[in-house]
């Protein structure tokens, strides 16, 4: 299972939930603010831009428009300066005028120099500080080196009857800059011979089981981790996943309808919110893919259904259970026989995730009270309500939940306020495991429930997690 020595990482992927903004096409002008601007302005409005990397473009924007502001004022202010001190002998008036104009420019240009740099949790307090991000990415590199010398020679990790727990790792090597490394390029083959004539991405399995052959959930992964590898390539593929999972969304008029669940041929009615935030995201992330040249417009999800079966999922105090009638984290019956299904940490970080991707405005009561729980009820030491179980999951779910939600701190009960990216980056970092043949690094869950016990599955959660976490 040991792979071949890997090339250097290359520059990180362009990441959806990323902080930084992506390196620049080579045509696009970037040489200037002012062309900056425009060309983001540009990106912005594009009909294929997908609406997470919108909202990032507009506040790229607002701040370049603020330091073009500021600039212009401090040019100003330096004329006013030149042109005082030029005269400053003959008028008293003017010398102060030139006092002044100095005043003003050094000001501004230093208010310019503050405000550019403004996008951690203050100008001054970096949302995550320079030593536990060099730790962060020598974790993620372990890890890396660890998922690449797990690799199978056909290009899959951990199951071949489950292409989605490939696409994980292909997903999180490209994100931590491997994408044009020959792990990726084997994983990503893989992948394609799993491809069905309908547009799905799965593979029959030896064994009879109750979803199937998981379907929609390996296809919605899958269509990820191709689009991240290479979107152009694999772009045909991409769309006739996107077709797929369209078809797939469950459309009767039930309790389920706007919702996804692991296999529509298996002909029973469900859906739950795990799939659902799982295929919601796939198609998110691909949006960017729904009009080519030459092309028809790929399907789409009917949102508004989905609205409302994640909507129909929320409970009273703000947190999500997993499906219509069943909460893994149990149900509590009160005196007059009424059910309640308990809130749980990874199902309400998916809603809350689910309701942006499905367009809920941020003001918005459901997503202000998802949020309003994930504070209440902050934790990194357990999955809230499941213990241990599916803990890597949840962590992988919370940073991107937090990160399109765009808070970088929280207000804990009692008032004290955290950086969640720097608080679950440390703790996943001493999470990882090393090791000792070679030095990489793994994570491991000793809670197995929902395939957590496959250090494969859990590492990709994990570097996934991480890249999200230092935005990068």
């Amino acid at each position: 299972m040991k792979g071949q020595p890997e090339p250097p990482p290359v520059a990180r992927a362009s990441d959806p939930y990323s902080k930084a903004q992506p390196e620049p096409n080579p045509v696009a002008p970037v040489s200037t603010p002012l062309r900056n601007a425009a060309y983001i302005s540009a990106r912005a409005a594009a009909p294929g831009e997908s609406e997470l990397n919108r909202r990032r473009l507009r506040k790229e924007l607002f701040a370049i428009r603020g330091l073009l502001r500021v600039q212009l004022c401090s040019y100003l202010g330096l004329a006013f300066a030149l042109v005082g001190l030029r005269y400053t002998g003959r008028m008293p008036v003017l010398r102060a005028a030139a006092i002044l104009g100095l005043l003003l420019a050094s000001s501004l240009v230093w208010a310019g120099e503050t405000d550019s740099s403004s996008n951690s949790i203050t100008a001054t307090e970096p949302a995550i500080s320079e030593s536990l991000r060099r730790e962060a990415r020598a974790a993620v590199d372990r890890s890396c080196t660890w998922l690449i010398n797990m690799q199978n020679d056909d290009g899959h990790w951990s199951s071949s009857e489950f292409p989605a727990l490939t696409a994980l790792p292909v997903w999180g090597l490209v994100l931590a800059g491997h994408i044009k490394s020959e792990s990726v390029r084997k994983g990503t083959e893989y992948i394609l011979t799993c491809v069905q004539k309908d547009g799905s991405i799965w593979r029959q399995p030896s064994e009879t089981r109750k979803g199937g052959g998981l379907s929609n959930y390996n296809t919605a992964l899958c269509m990820v981790a191709l689009h991240a590898a290479d979107r152009t390539r694999f772009s045909k593929v991409v769309m006739g996943a996107r077709n797929f999972l369209s078809r797939a969304q469950h459309t009767s008029r039930d309790k389920f309808q706007g919702g996804m669940g692991y296999d529509a041929d298996t002909g029973r009615p469900y859906a739950d919110l795990s799939n659902s935030y799982i295929a919601y995201e796939a198609m998110k992330l691909t949006a960017d893919l729904r009009m080519l040249e030459d092309e028809h417009p790929s399907a789409d999800l009917d949102w508004d259904a989905a609205r409302a079966f994640v909507e129909s999922l929320q409970n009273d105090d703000g947190g999500f259970i997993y499906k219509p009638g069943q909460s893994m984290a149990g149900a509590d019956t009160n005196k007059t026989g009424e059910v309640t299904f308990r809130s749980y940490g990874s199902m309400t970080y998916a809603g809350l995730l689910s309701l942006v991707y499905a367009d809920v405005d941020k003001n918005d009561p459901r997503v202000k009270s998802a949020f309003d729980w994930a504070t209440t009820y902050w934790t990194l030491e357990e999955n809230p309500g499941m213990g241990l179980e599916g803990l890597f999951y949840f962590y992988n779910v919370l940073t991107k939940a937090l990160s399109v939600y765009d808070a970088d701190k929280l207000t804990l009960p009692g008032g004290k306020e955290i950086s969640w990216r720097s608080e679950i980056t440390r703790k996943i970092v001493n999470l990882q495991k090393i090791d000792p043949a070679d030095g990489s690094g793994y994570w491991a869950n000793e809670a197995s429930r929902w395939m957590e016990a496959d250090p494969v599955l859990v590492t990709a959660y994990a570097v996934i997690a991480l890249v999200v976490a230092l935005g990068e």
